[in-house]
């Protein structure tokens, strides 16, 4: 696992505070696509204000239509709900998946906290059957903890 290689690269990213918040965790998503070959499809969304949906920030991948989830539906509406990382091993399983390419098979989806409070998560797709363990969520972990760092 590149995972050890990749802390470090994350954190260099995160505190350039030459570029943009948008700008920084659009290189997140980038480093992790390209750098973990089951990771498909990479993305930051965030609670969008006082509504009760997630919006896309920022991503690596195919473009996706889906950049606007309510909160409950699909995995990412209802990691906004339960505050709990969603492991998806085969996506055709889970009755309340939202279908983003007809080429994802599994699905990560970690809650982002700041201050405490649930304000976005990332979204990890994957070509690739039940390819997430126990590895790949305490690394986004991290991920996360290091962008609540910068965030305002």
């Amino acid at each position: 696992m590149p995972f050890d290689k990749l802390r470090p690269q994350v954190e260099e990213i995160l505190k350039n505070e030459e570029l943009s918040v948008d700008h920084r965790l659009t290189q997140v998503c980038e480093l992790l696509k390209d750098n973990i070959p089951y990771y498909d499809w990479v993305g930051f969304y965030f609670k969008n204000g006082d509504k009760e949906e997630l919006k896309l920030r920022s991503f690596a991948g195919e473009p996706t239509d889906h950049t606007i989830i309510p909160f409950g539906k699909g995995i990412c509406g209802q990691v906004a709900v339960s505050n709990k990382n969603f492991v998806v091993s085969d996506v055709k399983a889970q009755n309340n998946y939202i279908a983003c390419s007809i080429h994802v098979k599994a699905e990560i989806v970690i809650p982002l906290f700041h201050k405490g409070e649930n304000i976005g998560q990332i979204d990890i797709d994957s070509h690739t059957e039940d390819p997430f363990g126990h590895e790949d969520e305490l690394f986004l972990e991290f991920v996360n903890k290091k962008v609540s760092e910068i965030l305002e």
